[in-house]
């Protein structure tokens, strides 16, 4: 009996460096996002979906303990967000905190986890500001920004003879950067910026600031917003006559989820940016159909990366064997990405996760083929034009 005690305890010795390596003997991952309002289906209770699967397609343990995952809405406001993201820390046992939509919010919660040692992921907020100045060593920026769509969807247009813009601008620090990038990258290419309007969050009627941007006679009309935003402004703009009129609509931040929203017969033609489309590889149609089978819709570029992020998150924690923060932050910036989200991704020194993006076109009703089949790809971008350059970001944490 003593040798089976002994043996036992010896057993325990050994089993029990893997766990201590392990905060709280489990990790948990917070997605907090927007749930219930104009950027619900943007990211809100799919992204969530998104980062379960992940988390089971690892296995559901990660150096032998369990992975969990917590969801919350932040309403789109900074204020309750940062509340959250601290009792998650101080009270939940909360390792990293993911997703983020909406830019405020974004920068608040990065800011306060960097204070707090805690990891970040943005996968759902779009502004250059998450890895320029106000970057933190242990803040990463997933699926997009500002300066992506701006090279993408303002690119294509510029070329196409749209060179003179109006803006229509989301009145938060998302719609100011979305404006600045790309009126910075319409000017860089000869065109001209001839006004901006502004307009709050989650606005309904959109008549008074479509009749400024209509009669500013711009040949483009750039929708510096997203969600249910852009969707209300397209359907208004529909009503003024305003593509008839021989204006355009860019939609500047425009996903697979609100095209679904919209309908294929209003946004037929729109130009967009994505960095993933469902249809386009082997990898992300298996992907697709099971998000699809799992929550009756197919993912956007901000679900499919959130699935992305959680499953780096892991495998950092794995390869650095531990979860300690400056441990994983480390891996996440050596490990290259490569997933059903991201071919050959690489993590920048100011945690810029830097990959292709592509040039979408919404196709014609008569062209759709199959349900949530939008899109054709017009173009790949490549990472090291659609983002900011790390040295050129602002961001402290590069020195070269």
């Amino acid at each position: 009996m003593r040798k089976l005690l002994t043996s036992v305890a010896a057993i325990g010795l050994l089993a029990a460096p893997a766990l201590a390596q392990v905060s709280d003997d489990k990790v948990k991952i917070g997605i907090l996002n927007d749930q219930s309002g104009v950027y619900a289906n943007f990211g809100g209770r799919y992204s969530y979906e998104a980062a379960l699967m992940a988390v089971e397609d690892f296995g559901g343990t990660v150096l032998g303990a369990p992975v969990e995952v917590t969801t919350a809405d932040h309403q789109n406001k900074a204020d309750i967000a940062s509340n959250i993201a601290r009792q998650w820390y101080d009270t939940e046992q909360v390792d990293s905190i993911m997703e983020l939509t909406t830019s405020s919010v974004a920068l608040a919660v990065q800011a306060l986890s960097k204070e707090a040692n805690k990891i970040t992921i943005t996968t759902g907020a779009a502004t250059t500001e998450l890895t320029g100045a106000q970057c933190s060593p242990y803040g990463f920026h997933w699926a997009y920004d500002t300066h992506a769509l701006a090279v993408g969807t303002g690119g294509a247009l510029v070329e196409q003879g749209g060179d003179t813009w109006y803006f229509l601008t989301a009145d938060y620090a998302f719609g100011y950067s979305l404006e600045e990038n790309t009126g910075n990258f319409v000017k860089a290419n000869g065109g001209d910026v001839v006004g901006a309007v502004r307009h709050p969050l989650a606005s309904t009627d959109f008549s008074s600031f479509l009749l400024q941007a209509q009669a500013s006679g711009a040949k483009v009309i750039g929708l510096a917003n997203a969600g249910a935003d852009t969707q209300n402004a397209i359907k208004q703009a529909a009503e003024f006559g305003i593509v008839q009129g021989g204006q355009r609509l860019a939609a500047l931040l425009f996903t697979l989820s609100e095209v679904n929203g919209l309908g294929a017969e209003a946004a037929q033609g729109l130009t967009l940016t994505e960095s993933f489309y469902w249809n386009r590889t082997d990898a992300s149609r298996e992907f697709g159909k099971r998000f699809l089978e799992r929550t009756q819709a197919m993912p956007n570029m901000i679900h499919a990366a959130t699935y992305s992020a959680v499953t780096s998150y892991l495998k950092a924690i794995e390869a650095a064997g531990t979860d300690e923060t400056e441990a994983v932050a480390a891996k996440l910036k050596e490990l290259p990405v490569q997933d059903l989200f991201a071919e050959n991704g690489v993590v920048a020194a100011n945690g810029r996760m830097i990959k292709d993006v592509y040039l979408m076109e919404v196709k014609a009703p008569d062209q759709i083929t199959e349900p949530w089949d939008y899109y054709n790809v017009l173009s790949t971008i490549p990472g090291d034009v659609a983002y900011i350059k790390p040295a050129e970001s602002g961001c402290p944490l590069v020195t070269q």
